[in-house]
């Protein structure tokens, strides 16, 4: 079954062609027109309420064909400004916001989620080591001024969550005019001190995108990850995170259960997120996610939950005979990023696949997955969602 994906124009996306989710969205569908001015943000593929994939033959919604709901939702995300400092519950955290709040907690099911990139991408992710935020503390005599002074900084060096907590905590709840002062006394005096972390050019991006918001300081809290294309982070229940720039794949449990505490206009649970949060602190290179090599042609991210794992399949122009894919039969929903090929299944008639192909794989199919090539060749690649038995 062929898709059309569920287009989400948040005011962070890219714009217009600058898009990967507009250009693979116009490339799915020779009708739909790209607005140049107009944010494109999100493409989601999967059965979620909030966005639910789209039958191409019929625009009948895929979760009324297949009724079994999917527990995984595939993303393309296309990130101009910074998403929002957040952090997503797990499962008994869900379930509890969603019957206390079901107007902001959507649904009682946690999310965990990948991201792999698929352009330069920047995120913070995870508190940094605690040894780091104290050394910005005695740098950044102003911050250390917010946080309390040495009575509360001082602890961090002991290594225990619960003095980070303290520390994150002071932050997060300051006042909004010492918060605006902080970060004034560092953008017109300590630029220096940032230039020699590498912080200064998005210190000020995110600065003018959200003038003097507390999420501004948590630039020195949290771990700043560049990853290139291809790499990946993997975000389990509690950890801290916002994504900042580039486009990536994105894949999670099926909901959109979301505690936000700056960067973003929205509603923000300052005390949920600071009761969620694991504070752990470890350094950047510790969040990498590392994809399992299935053969020369396919690598498989599989994070340690059931709920979803991704498969990455590249196919260069030279390889010529047909490939085939044996994976477990759950359901899956293939995206093409690039390239042309002609997908054959079992029982079902051939499609020829190309660049913003969507396609819903039933579960007795997915262990017969066959590639051929077609008469234009060309790399190939492509991501497939499915369900984590690996």
């Amino acid at each position: 079954m062929e898709l059309v994906g569920n287009i989400k124009n948040y005011e962070w996306g890219k714009l217009g062609q600058q898009s990967q989710v507009a250009k693979l969205a116009k490339a799915n569908n020779d009708n739909f027109t790209i607005n140049e001015e107009a944010p494109y943000a999100e493409l989601w593929m999967g059965t979620h309420c909030s966005g639910p994939s789209l039958l191409k033959s019929t625009g009948t919604e895929l979760g009324q064909v297949y009724e079994q709901p999917l527990p995984y939702l595939l993303k393309v995300l296309s990130i101009r400004k910074a998403l929002s400092i957040q952090v997503h519950p797990n499962k008994d955290e869900a379930k509890h916001l969603h019957r206390e709040r079901p107007d902001i907690y959507k649904d009682p099911n946690h999310k965990p989620e990948l991201a792999i990139a698929l352009t330069p991408f920047t995120a913070l992710c995870g508190f940094r080591p605690y040894e780091e935020i104290y050394q910005f503390c005695q740098e950044l005599p102003a911050l250390k001024k917010l946080l309390g002074g040495d009575n509360i900084i001082e602890n961090l060096r002991n290594g225990k969550h619960s003095d980070l907590k303290k520390c994150y905590q002071a932050l997060m709840t300051a006042d909004p005019s010492a918060i605006a002062q902080c970060i004034d006394d560092i953008a017109n005096n300590y630029m220096t001190i940032l230039e020699k972390y590498h912080l200064h050019d998005i210190f000020k991006t995110i600065n003018a995108d959200f003038p003097d918001d507390v999420g501004v300081l948590s630039l020195f809290f949290v771990n700043l990850i560049h990853l290139q294309p291809g790499e990946s982070i993997y975000l389990g229940a509690n950890e801290i995170h916002a994504y900042l720039s580039g486009d990536c794949i994105e894949c999670m449990a099926c909901s959109d259960n979301v505690i936000r505490a700056g960067l973003t206009p929205k509603y923000k649970d300052v005390q949920q997120l600071l009761t969620s949060l694991n504070y752990t602190g470890s350094a950047a290179e510790t969040r990498l996610f590392k994809a399992k090599i299935l053969d020369e042609y396919t690598k498989i991210f599989a994070p340690p939950v059931e709920d979803f794992a991704v498969v990455n399949i590249l196919l260069p122009e030279t390889q010529s005979s047909t490939y085939s894919l044996k994976l477990p039969q759950h359901p899956g929903i293939l995206l093409v990023l690039s390239g042309s090929r002609i997908l054959q299944l079992k029982g079902h008639s051939n499609l020829v696949l190309k660049t913003g192909s969507i396609i819903f794989i039933p579960p007795d199919c997915m262990d017969s997955i066959e590639f051929l090539h077609t008469e234009t060749p060309s790399d190939f690649q492509a991501y497939l969602a499915t369900i984590n038995s690996f």
